[in-house]
Protein backbone atom coordinates (compact mmCIF):
# COMPACT_ATOMS: atom_id res chain seq x y z
CA UNK A 1 0.00 0.00 0.00
CA UNK A 2 1.27 3.51 -1.13
CA UNK A 3 0.03 6.84 0.58
CA UNK A 4 0.96 10.36 -1.22
CA UNK A 5 1.34 12.98 1.87
CA UNK A 6 1.61 16.74 0.84
CA UNK A 7 0.42 20.03 1.74
CA UNK A 8 -2.97 21.44 0.12
CA UNK A 9 -2.62 21.86 -3.49
CA UNK A 10 1.03 20.20 -3.51
CA UNK A 11 -0.67 17.76 -6.40
CA UNK A 12 -1.55 14.70 -4.79
CA UNK A 13 -4.42 13.49 -6.73
CA UNK A 14 -2.85 14.27 -9.45
CA UNK A 15 0.01 11.92 -8.92
CA UNK A 16 -2.34 9.55 -6.99
CA UNK A 17 -4.33 9.38 -10.84
CA UNK A 18 -0.83 8.27 -12.37
CA UNK A 19 0.86 6.45 -10.30
CA UNK A 20 -2.59 4.18 -10.20
CA UNK A 21 -2.35 3.93 -13.94
CA UNK A 22 0.99 3.43 -13.51
CA UNK A 23 0.84 0.57 -11.08
CA UNK A 24 -2.32 -0.77 -12.28
CA UNK A 25 -3.75 -0.39 -9.24
CA UNK A 26 -6.96 0.87 -7.24
CA UNK A 27 -6.67 4.79 -6.10
CA UNK A 28 -8.89 5.96 -2.85
CA UNK A 29 -9.05 9.52 -3.31
CA UNK A 30 -9.53 12.26 -0.60
CA UNK A 31 -13.00 12.96 -0.21
CA UNK A 32 -13.77 15.83 -1.47
CA UNK A 33 -16.24 16.79 -3.99
CA UNK A 34 -18.06 14.90 -2.18
CA UNK A 35 -17.68 16.45 1.39
CA UNK A 36 -20.69 18.42 2.60
CA UNK A 37 -18.17 20.61 5.49
CA UNK A 38 -15.45 21.30 3.29
CA UNK A 39 -16.68 24.29 1.69
CA UNK A 40 -18.05 25.52 4.72
CA UNK A 41 -15.28 25.26 6.62
CA UNK A 42 -13.52 27.72 3.66
CA UNK A 43 -16.33 29.95 3.50
CA UNK A 44 -17.60 30.25 7.37
CA UNK A 45 -16.92 33.54 9.32
CA UNK A 46 -14.65 33.00 11.89
CA UNK A 47 -18.22 33.50 14.55
CA UNK A 48 -19.63 30.67 12.54
CA UNK A 49 -16.88 28.95 12.86
CA UNK A 50 -16.54 29.20 16.50
CA UNK A 51 -20.31 28.21 16.42
CA UNK A 52 -20.61 25.63 14.27
CA UNK A 53 -17.52 23.48 15.00
CA UNK A 54 -16.90 22.90 11.13
CA UNK A 55 -12.80 22.62 12.10
CA UNK A 56 -13.91 19.75 14.15
CA UNK A 57 -16.78 18.64 12.54
CA UNK A 58 -14.28 18.32 8.85
CA UNK A 59 -11.64 15.96 11.46
CA UNK A 60 -13.98 13.91 12.06
CA UNK A 61 -15.35 13.44 8.54
CA UNK A 62 -12.05 12.68 7.20
CA UNK A 63 -10.89 10.55 10.01
CA UNK A 64 -13.88 8.76 9.30
CA UNK A 65 -13.92 8.41 5.10
CA UNK A 66 -9.79 7.80 5.06
CA UNK A 67 -10.50 4.68 8.06
CA UNK A 68 -12.64 3.44 5.51
CA UNK A 69 -10.81 3.54 2.75
CA UNK A 70 -7.57 2.18 4.26
CA UNK A 71 -10.10 -0.99 5.53
CA UNK A 72 -10.67 -1.43 2.00
CA UNK A 73 -7.59 -1.30 0.70
CA UNK A 74 -5.68 -3.75 2.78
CA UNK A 75 -7.82 -6.26 1.25
CA UNK A 76 -5.81 -6.35 -2.09
CA UNK A 77 -2.49 -5.37 -3.16
CA UNK A 78 -0.90 -2.92 -4.56
CA UNK A 79 -3.10 -0.14 -3.52
CA UNK A 80 -2.82 4.09 -3.84
CA UNK A 81 -4.01 6.24 -1.22
CA UNK A 82 -4.53 9.70 -1.92
CA UNK A 83 -3.07 11.58 1.79
CA UNK A 84 -2.88 9.52 5.00
CA UNK A 85 -4.46 9.32 8.15
CA UNK A 86 -1.42 10.31 10.09
CA UNK A 87 -1.70 13.67 8.31
CA UNK A 88 -4.94 14.22 9.88
CA UNK A 89 -3.77 15.03 13.03
CA UNK A 90 -1.71 17.47 11.49
CA UNK A 91 -4.23 19.30 10.14
CA UNK A 92 -6.62 19.00 13.90
CA UNK A 93 -3.21 20.08 15.53
CA UNK A 94 -2.96 23.15 13.26
CA UNK A 95 -6.50 24.01 13.87
CA UNK A 96 -6.54 22.99 17.62
CA UNK A 97 -3.19 25.92 17.57
CA UNK A 98 -5.25 28.92 15.90
CA UNK A 99 -8.11 28.20 18.29
CA UNK A 100 -10.53 26.79 16.12
CA UNK A 101 -10.76 23.50 17.23
CA UNK A 102 -11.12 23.04 21.49
CA UNK A 103 -8.45 21.09 23.72
CA UNK A 104 -11.60 18.71 24.37
CA UNK A 105 -12.34 18.51 20.58
CA UNK A 106 -8.95 17.48 20.28
CA UNK A 107 -8.64 15.37 23.60
CA UNK A 108 -11.63 13.54 21.64
CA UNK A 109 -10.36 13.90 18.21
CA UNK A 110 -6.80 12.12 18.97
CA UNK A 111 -8.29 9.54 21.01
CA UNK A 112 -10.61 8.58 18.17
CA UNK A 113 -7.77 8.21 15.83
CA UNK A 114 -5.38 5.99 18.57
CA UNK A 115 -8.74 3.75 19.04
CA UNK A 116 -8.68 3.33 14.83
CA UNK A 117 -4.75 3.19 14.54
CA UNK A 118 -4.82 0.13 16.64
CA UNK A 119 -4.32 -3.31 14.85
CA UNK A 120 -7.48 -4.97 14.17
CA UNK A 121 -7.56 -8.93 14.00
CA UNK A 122 -9.28 -8.99 10.46
CA UNK A 123 -6.97 -6.43 9.02
CA UNK A 124 -2.88 -7.29 8.52
CA UNK A 125 -1.56 -4.04 9.06
CA UNK A 126 -2.97 -0.44 8.82
CA UNK A 127 0.50 1.34 7.91
CA UNK A 128 1.26 2.20 4.39
CA UNK A 129 4.73 0.29 2.73
CA UNK A 130 5.54 3.44 1.25
CA UNK A 131 4.73 7.72 1.84
CA UNK A 132 5.51 9.64 -0.95
CA UNK A 133 5.59 13.17 0.28
CA UNK A 134 5.41 16.07 -2.36
CA UNK A 135 7.34 19.35 -0.66
CA UNK A 136 8.11 22.16 -1.92
CA UNK A 137 7.69 25.88 -2.27
CA UNK A 138 4.78 28.08 -0.88
CA UNK A 139 4.79 30.23 -3.96
CA UNK A 140 4.40 26.53 -5.90
CA UNK A 141 1.40 25.47 -3.56
CA UNK A 142 -0.38 29.10 -3.92
CA UNK A 143 0.13 28.66 -7.80
CA UNK A 144 -0.97 25.15 -7.96
CA UNK A 145 -4.34 25.89 -5.66
CA UNK A 146 -5.41 28.73 -8.22
CA UNK A 147 -4.60 26.66 -10.86
CA UNK A 148 -6.84 24.06 -9.70
CA UNK A 149 -9.87 26.40 -9.24
CA UNK A 150 -12.22 25.45 -6.58
CA UNK A 151 -13.91 28.38 -6.14
CA UNK A 152 -14.14 28.19 -1.83
CA UNK A 153 -10.50 27.85 -2.07
CA UNK A 154 -9.55 30.98 -3.75
CA UNK A 155 -10.58 33.26 -1.00
CA UNK A 156 -7.30 36.10 -0.41
CA UNK A 157 -7.91 35.52 3.48
CA UNK A 158 -7.18 31.83 3.40
CA UNK A 159 -3.33 32.52 2.40
CA UNK A 160 -2.51 32.87 6.07
CA UNK A 161 -3.80 29.70 6.88
CA UNK A 162 -2.68 28.06 3.74
CA UNK A 163 1.12 29.52 4.87
CA UNK A 164 0.74 28.17 8.30
CA UNK A 165 -0.29 25.19 7.41
CA UNK A 166 2.84 24.54 4.90
CA UNK A 167 5.19 26.26 7.36
CA UNK A 168 5.16 23.28 9.62
CA UNK A 169 4.45 20.51 7.02
CA UNK A 170 7.80 19.45 6.35
CA UNK A 171 8.76 19.68 9.94
CA UNK A 172 6.12 16.95 11.37
CA UNK A 173 7.79 14.47 8.12
CA UNK A 174 10.50 14.76 9.26
CA UNK A 175 9.82 14.28 13.32
CA UNK A 176 6.26 13.12 13.64
CA UNK A 177 6.16 10.51 10.69
CA UNK A 178 7.63 7.23 11.58
CA UNK A 179 5.05 4.49 9.79
CA UNK A 180 6.82 4.14 6.70
CA UNK A 181 9.50 4.69 4.63
CA UNK A 182 8.98 7.94 2.84
CA UNK A 183 10.23 9.23 -0.66
CA UNK A 184 10.11 13.01 -1.00
CA UNK A 185 9.47 14.70 -4.12
CA UNK A 186 10.36 18.13 -4.92
CA UNK A 187 7.41 19.63 -6.67
CA UNK A 188 9.48 22.68 -7.55
CA UNK A 189 11.98 20.63 -9.73
CA UNK A 190 9.11 18.15 -10.74
CA UNK A 191 5.86 19.43 -12.91
CA UNK A 192 4.88 15.50 -13.63
CA UNK A 193 1.21 16.92 -14.24
CA UNK A 194 2.29 19.19 -17.24
CA UNK A 195 6.06 17.52 -18.64
CA UNK A 196 6.39 14.16 -19.72
CA UNK A 197 10.02 13.60 -19.14
CA UNK A 198 9.22 14.84 -15.47
CA UNK A 199 6.29 12.22 -14.64
CA UNK A 200 8.87 9.47 -16.43
CA UNK A 201 11.47 10.60 -14.08
CA UNK A 202 9.15 10.39 -10.35
CA UNK A 203 7.31 7.71 -11.44
CA UNK A 204 10.91 5.84 -12.37
CA UNK A 205 11.80 7.04 -8.56
CA UNK A 206 8.99 5.59 -7.24
CA UNK A 207 9.50 2.34 -9.16
CA UNK A 208 12.94 1.64 -7.84
CA UNK A 209 12.25 2.75 -3.98
CA UNK A 210 9.45 -0.14 -4.23
CA UNK A 211 12.06 -2.45 -5.58
CA UNK A 212 14.46 -1.88 -3.15
CA UNK A 213 11.43 -2.09 -0.24
CA UNK A 214 10.31 -5.44 -1.37
CA UNK A 215 14.03 -6.80 -1.70
CA UNK A 216 14.25 -6.34 2.44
Amino acid sequence: MITIGAMIGAGKSSLAKLLGEHLGSEVFYESVDDNPILPLFYTATEEEIQKKRYPFLLQLYFLNTRFRSIKKALVHENNVLDRSIYEDWYFAKVNKELGRISDLEFQMYEGLLENMLEELEELPKKAPDLMIYLTGSFETILKRIQERGRGYELDESLVDYYRILWSGYDQWMETQYKASEVLKINIDQYDYVNNMDDQIEVLDRITKKLAEIRGK
